[in-house]
């Protein structure tokens, strides 16, 4: 009769706290994914639980935002920092690769979009007043917006690194004569 070998709870998990190389990414990604998920599902349930409950209860609502605006100025840094880094790690891997470069790019530029109207909606600032006074339609524009971030990163995550043909020149070198 064959032996079987015992299996480790969780290997893959063990594998990659042994593999220290490994580990920043994953806390990276952890942390960048962590931080969508809260942010997002945050203005989501103020916008639509919390706010049409309080909507005759200012003082509560202001209170909300001030304890609000934490999670979200600290959110950003945090986005910022991972996905900084998550861009930096996966940069090499993509290099020539434009459309990634595309995708990137154009959720980059939504994800500062959505940082300024996070902001101005938890700000104190006259100039950004107007969009406190119509919070209701800012935050579904950012609700909006972080679906694009989430589908565009989903797909370029999904894609993954497309496997380039040998250039024209290795070819010509490595050809019988």
């Amino acid at each position: 009769m064959a032996q079987t070998a015992v299996s480790q709870p969780f290997p893959v998990l063990l594998d990659l706290i042994m593999d220290a190389t490994s580990l920043i990414p994953v806390l990276s990604r952890f942390i960048h994914v962590s931080t969508a998920v809260v942010l997002v599902g945050g203005i989501t349930a103020i916008r639509y639980v919390v706010a049409p409950v309080l909507a005759n209860h200012p003082e509560q609502m202001e209170a909300i935002r001030q304890r609000w605006k934490k999670f979200v100025h600290g959110g950003i840094g945090l986005f910022l920092l991972s996905g900084g880094y998550n861009y930096l790690a996966a940069r090499a891997d993509h290099s020539g690769d434009g459309a990634y470069h595309g995708m990137v790019g154009f959720k980059m530029v939504l994800a500062l979009v959505v940082f300024f109207l996070a902001s101005a909606l938890v700000g104190r600032s006259a100039g950004t007043q107007k969009y406190r006074d119509n919070a209701a339609r800012w935050k579904t524009v950012i609700i909006l917006l972080a679906f694009c971030i989430i589908g565009i990163s989903s797909f370029v995550k999904i894609r993954g690194v497309p496997v380039s043909a040998p250039a024209a020149t290795d070819a010509a070198v490595t050809a019988p004569e």
